[in-house]
């Protein structure tokens, strides 16, 4: 897990060099076509990678997106009107029938379909109009790190190439120098706090949100630590009732308008007898870890799971356990 996480610049370095001419072609076909909807098809790490894409799409370009509950089209059989929809399926082996099947239902019924799939060879890429490919070379541990973080990457070239927006995609390409130096940043306060601990949560809010979700899952996989992910706006509904002395709080507050209010959060969780880790950039002097920061903003949670997936991996040793052999699970899930 370590090995491959650390590896994850290299392999966003190749990526931007491969398939810019489909990638600006897929921009073009959706500026002169646009969708009358717009929803991901993703399962696991692979959904919070299409929660970040479908943020940028969003924000960036005011289109909403909503991701699809599999289970209308593979076991209800719902006649979901497809024509002219955008479907992203996000994958890395691209062999599970419940990611695969949305994306033929949609093509056949006239949807633009996009999978963004490591496996160039698999059936989710035989399936996808536009088939985009990671390019992450194999993974062979069981938590995903550097195919989730080439799955942010890709994301981020859809959505800057279909809103043409030259210095978005230009800070893309700067992610590489940006994912190397993210792999030495020093977490090892998290250590003291994690080892010890069997429940924490992970929060995060608007753009910084998948990161919270996919760190949550990293928690569960990798560490058996009982992990659960909230937006900074919903912890101060139900979950505060959990809330005592000493539960761990992890807080990514990346850079952006969310970003004082997670801050402010972390002060009152302090008050209220929270252990917080307030994972903020170098200039947030309350913060407990610090946070790598891309050439954006909007690119700065790729660079911020990069930091986390380094500080899980020592975390699951610390804790004596293997981060390449999480119990019960395997590399290829395959569900309907």
């Amino acid at each position: 897990m370590l090995k491959e996480a650390c590896s994850s610049a290299e392999f966003v370095a190749h990526q931007l060099t491969q398939d810019r001419d489909r990638y600006i072609a897929l921009g073009n076909h959706l500026r002169d076509n646009p969708p009358s909807s717009v929803l991901t098809v993703a399962r696991g790490s692979s959904d919070h990678a299409a929660n970040y894409a479908a943020y940028l799409i969003m924000s960036r370009l005011g289109r909403i997106v909503a991701s699809l509950p599999m289970s209308l089209v593979t076991l209800n059989k719902s006649p979901l009107h497809a024509r002219d929809a955008l479907a992203i399926a996000i994958s890395q082996s691209g062999q599970s029938p419940d990611v695969i099947e949305p994306i033929r239902y949609f093509r056949e019924g006239g949807a633009s379909t996009v999978a963004l799939v490591n496996d160039a060879a698999s059936p989710l890429a035989q399936s996808a109009e536009w088939t985009l490919p990671l390019h992450a070379g194999p993974e062979l541990s069981v938590a995903a790190t550097k195919s989730f973080i080439t799955s942010l990457v890709a994301g981020a070239r859809v959505a800057g190439n279909w809103q043409n927006d030259a210095d978005f995609l230009s800070a893309i390409e700067m992610l590489p120098e940006a994912l190397d130096a993210a792999t030495r940043c020093d977490w090892s306060n998290a250590l003291e706090v994690l080892t010890p601990a069997s429940r924490i949560m992970t929060v995060g809010r608007g753009i910084s949100f998948p990161v919270a979700l996919e760190s949550a899952l990293k928690f569960k996989e990798t560490s058996v630590i009982q992990a659960e992910a909230f937006s900074g706006a919903e912890i101060k509904h139900g979950p505060m009732a959990l809330i005592d002395d000493g539960y761990p709080l992890l807080i990514f507050a990346t850079r952006g308008p969310a970003q004082a209010g997670l801050i402010k959060l972390a002060e009152e969780m302090r008050g209220r007898g929270a252990n917080v880790l307030l994972a903020a950039p170098v200039d947030i002097k309350e913060r407990n870890l610090t946070l790598p920061t891309a050439a954006t903003p909007d690119l700065d949670p790729i660079v911020a799971i990069q930091a986390f997936y380094v500080m899980a991996a020592h975390l699951s040793i610390a804790r004596g356990l293997d981060p390449d052999k999480p119990r019960h699970l395997s590399k290829v899930t395959k569900t309907n």
